[in-house]
């Protein structure tokens, strides 16, 4: 290499973390704002965002045959770029075994007020492992380690295990939400770390209701966070059992927390019609207090709302099983992931065991419309093929643009679950598909020059869950 271009090579790598903080303040006050924090003034201001151009996906190779660690990949998402469409880089977590599943930001527009708050790190929990991985972001294309929080320490402090859902709070701290005791049983509760990532202690005051744990969702605006519950770690870590859902080993009840007590003022028993409802998402929009939470094995969705001094919740999609031969029971269509527009027009949401996507107009919350479906996977014989490869598995996390035009999708669940329903997954991988969305009239089309194959990685076949954005998504932000 020459001497010119080694010290141009140079001086581009040493400015990079600091132009790409550069990029983010740019982005963030690209509507012309004055001065101010991470994420976006309102749900209006993050419609007008630029369209993403990276993506982070964890991809585990946790049940597999790769004895490796699990790793956050960097997807490159700019159709003008020429690694589109491509792992760009690979951060592997020090330890073999994480499982990790979920992840969110330090910050979001709930802070967006407070000037002293950015955007630059990733909270990556271990399901298995309950150790919390701390990823600085601050080179967006090539993230890096910043610190690691040992199970050890969270179970000494709040007798916790199995985090889960990560979310940025108005005043700087990160609560995650936790489904096991120290000994994987429920029902767990809520972690709090501190902005610096030391551990504060457990959220809440008082949850007498709750047996199981999972998702969750704050709305300042309404004094409210709902919560949700799948199982007890010790049951859902080894494999799905019908008999498990019997014996009340999985849940069916959806929490209405006082945000400002910290404790549950309501809960909702959905019975045999609401069995494990997992994602929560409210609207966009911090002065409603509308929003669905999908049940999964139930295979419906839900919608509450405040209804004078009680929440309301009631069922409004009804996904109907499919007979299969040596199933015991029709095959659920296994709502387990949805997603809302940024501007709470459409409500998105994946039948993983069915291997269909659909796209709901929710403009009335209380009666959802049909605009779009799409067929993905599935234990039916309706996979696509995509570039050559026909897809193994079934539609699962969503990630949504900001301005709800394309709609990201990858198809691993949970190790033991992927392993028990779709075993050949583990050995070719899982995929990371885009889907055009229209958004005047409905409708889905799968873009085909968008295809991440998780079975051609360096060290073997991995699978990819949950996505983010640099700059925020349908699912991080939270306005007060």
């Amino acid at each position: 290499m020459k001497r010119r271009e080694f010290l141009a090579t140079t001086a581009a790598a040493a400015l990079a973390p600091g132009l790409a903080r550069l990029a983010r303040a740019d982005h963030q006050h690209a509507a012309g704002e004055a001065a101010c924090g991470p994420g976006y003034a309102s749900p209006k201001e993050a419609l007008k965002a630029p369209p993403e151009k990276l993506l982070y996906t964890t991809a585990l190779y946790v049940g597999t045959d790769v004895k490796k660690p699990d790793y956050l990949a960097t997807v490159d998402v700019d159709p003008a770029s020429p690694t589109y469409s491509q792992v760009i880089h690979r951060l592997p977590m020090p330890n073999v075994g994480d499982e990790l599943h979920h992840f969110g930001w330090n910050v979001c527009s709930s802070c967006h007020a407070d000037t002293s708050k950015a955007r630059g790190f990733l909270v990556i929990p271990g399901q298995k492992s309950s150790r919390i991985h701390i990823v600085d972001t601050n080179d967006p294309r090539a993230p890096k380690m910043h610190k690691v929080i040992e199970p050890a320490a969270i179970a000494e402090k709040t007798k916790l295990t199995a985090p889960h859902t990560v979310h940025c709070l108005a005043d700087g701290t990160i609560m995650i939400s936790m489904l096991g005791d120290a000994a994987g049983n429920g029902p767990g509760g809520f972690l709090l770390l501190d902005d610096k990532f030391d551990i504060v202690g457990r959220w809440e005051r008082k949850a007498d209701a709750m047996r199981f744990n999972y998702d969750f969702w704050y709305q300042p605006q309404q004094n409210v966070m709902v919560s949700s519950e799948w199982g007890a770690p010790k049951t859902y870590q080894k494999g799905f059992d019908l008999k498990d859902v019997a014996a009340g080993n999985y849940g069916q009840q959806v929490h209405f927390w006082d945000w400002k007590k910290r404790e549950i003022v309501q809960t909702a028993d959905l019975g045999d019609a609401g069995r494990i409802p997992l994602e929560v998402r409210f609207h966009h929009n911090p002065e409603s207090s509308h929003g669905f939470v999908g049940a999964a094995l139930s295979s419906t969705m839900w919608h509450f709302h405040k209804s004078g001094e009680r929440w309301q919740i009631d069922k409004v999609i009804d996904v109907q099983g499919i007979e299969k031969q040596g199933w015991p029971v029709p095959v659920p269509g296994l709502i387990t992931d949805l997603v809302l527009s940024m501007d709470d027009r459409y409500l998105y949401f994946s039948n993983w065991l069915h291997g269909d996507l659909r796209q709901y107009d929710v403009s009335n919350p209380a009666k959802p419309k049909l605009t779009g479906q799409l067929w993905l996977g599935g234990l039916f014989d309706k996979a696509p093929t995509v570039r050559g490869s026909k897809l193994v598995g079934g539609p699962q996390m969503l990630q949504l643009s900001l301005d709800g035009k394309r709609l990201y999708v990858t198809s691993s669940l949970f190790s033991a679950w992927d392993n028990q329903f779709y075993p050949d997954m583990a050995k070719s991988g899982s995929f990371l598909l885009q889907i055009d969305c229209d958004t005047d009239k409905g409708g889905l089309k799968l873009n085909d020059k968008f295809y991440v194959d998780f079975g051609k990685e360096p060290d073997g076949p991995a699978r990819a869950h949950e996505m983010r954005y640099p700059g925020g998504d349908c699912t991080s932000e939270i306005w007060g």
